[in-house]
């Protein structure tokens, strides 16, 4: 090879292109897994490969939108060949790659929701590109099985490490958790855990530690504490279950404060907002039951500065949905900022905020619409804008919501035109559609977004 020019980058590979066994689709970096090199037909035909992002190829049996296990190892050779031989050929290919990676500045990524279906839970993995258009990259089952019931009614059953490393996905109707390597929109399971509890429907990470939510049913929910491991395995934490505040209490959610010191559920039955004082070792202190300020305590979701945006559903009435905002005082008590300020809708869900801290939006499921509110420097919600953005309008539809790492994007999942719909996000908290994308089943249920 003469140099490590582009070209002749590309011509090395399309030698070794020729002499494999099957069709090489490309060549993908060993950083985030993205696809640096692509052919546009099977080797040999005179199509030249080309820089690009690349198209995966038709799906194999049991490795979804995946080449086998045993054509990368082949292919994995292949390029350790070349590699002795030609030095200055890997060189340049990890360039590329680099080059390629530093160059996307978080502009693509991916979505992951779950089927909740009761006959074998799966998660569904969208591909997104830098213009926020999503495509269903493959499916992948969890191990463990779901409820087929088209509400969850929790948010965060779907969650991905602040690292992007890892997927972790409840599985409701087996009482169990699955952690899932993430390389890029393709996923790898690791393994299925027992969630400690009944009917778990709730997790959060925070650096490695796990907290799962058990709804617990017509009995008493509580939380479960895990580590999670440098391999994506879990391990349970001895004594760091804790009951919920009563029998039936309907959990919504359950966080990690952003400094780690204090877990936070809210109770829908109940109306109560719980906090557990976090020791270093992970366990838990006291719990302290709260009183919410508004009715039907859903989502929530906290800014950097531990303000957290709580979705009230108001027991379902229709036009009286709303939202409060709280604070947490050292010792874990609830300090309310904000009481019920209405968004003049029904049944709201999540709560995502912004990238800026600015903005909090709410799905209103009730009516297919999502809501958003400013954030005062001291923590105040201001309705901006009750219908901010729709999906199928007047109907019960949309749900779980995400954001991506970026800010850039908004998206959520519909159980009636059963597609993810997508948004970008302004500097002044305008959300501005970017498409709806099929491929989602009526029982739906979270969002991960990458």
């Amino acid at each position: 090879m003469q140099n490590k020019a582009q070209k002749w980058v590309v011509a090395a590979l399309a030698e070794i292109a020729k002499i494999m066994p099957f069709p090489l689709l490309g060549i993908d970096s060993d950083r985030r897994h993205r696809r640096v090199i692509s052919w546009g037909a099977t080797p040999g035909s005179g199509s030249a490969p080309t820089c690009d992002a690349g198209t995966p190829g038709a799906q194999p049996p049991g490795e979804p939108m995946s080449q086998s296990r045993s054509h990368r190892r082949t292919l994995a050779r292949a390029v350790a060949a070349a590699a002795l031989t030609t030095s200055s050929l890997a060189v340049a290919t990890a360039g590329s790659a680099a080059a390629a990676d530093e160059g996307s500045d978080h502009s693509s990524g991916a979505v992951f929701a779950m089927t909740n279906d009761a006959a074998g839970n799966h998660v569904l993995a969208y591909r997104r590109d830098s213009r926020g258009q999503l495509r269903l990259d493959g499916t992948y089952a969890t191990g463990g099985e779901g409820t087929s019931h088209i509400r969850l009614s929790s948010q965060n059953p779907v969650v991905l490490t602040k690292d992007r490393r890892f997927l972790l996905v409840a599985n409701v109707g087996s009482d169990e958790i699955s952690v899932f390597r993430v390389r890029g929109a393709r996923l790898e399971l690791v393994e299925v855990q027992a969630s400690g509890g009944q009917s778990p429907n709730s997790i959060t990470v925070d650096g490695n530690l796990v907290y799962v939510l058990n709804n617990g049913d017509a009995g008493v929910g509580s939380i479960n504490g895990f580590r999670l491991d440098d391999d994506g395995k879990l391990s349970a934490i001895n004594g760091s279950q804790r009951p919920l505040s009563a029998p039936g209490s309907n959990p919504a959610q359950v966080a990690i404060t952003p400094d780690g010191d204090h877990l936070v559920v809210t109770e829908k039955a109940t109306n109560k907002i719980d906090t557990w004082p976090l020791a270093p070792d992970g366990r838990p202190g006291a719990g302290t039951f709260a009183d919410s300020a508004g009715v039907t305590p859903f989502g929530f979701d906290f800014t950097r500065n531990g303000t957290f945006v709580v979705t009230n559903a108001e027991q379902g009435r229709i036009g009286a949905a709303s939202a409060s905002s709280y604070a947490l005082a050292p010792n874990g008590s609830v300090r309310t900022i904000s009481g019920s300020v209405p968004d003049f809708r029904s049944e709201v869900c999540w709560t995502v905020i912004s990238k800026n801290q600015k903005y909090a939006y709410i799905t209103n499921f009730g009516d297919g619409t999502i809501s958003s509110y400013t954030i005062g420097s001291d923590g105040s919600l201001t309705l901006l804008k009750s219908i901010a953005a729709t999906t199928t309008l007047g109907q019960l539809s949309v749900r779980d919501a995400g954001l991506t790492r970026d800010g850039r994007y908004l998206y959520a999942i519909d159980i009636t035109s059963r597609n993810v719909h997508g948004w970008a996000v302004g500097n002044d908290g305008a959300l501005t559609p970017v498409g709806a994308f099929p491929g989602l089943p009526g029982t739906v249920a979270g969002i991960a977004t990458a």
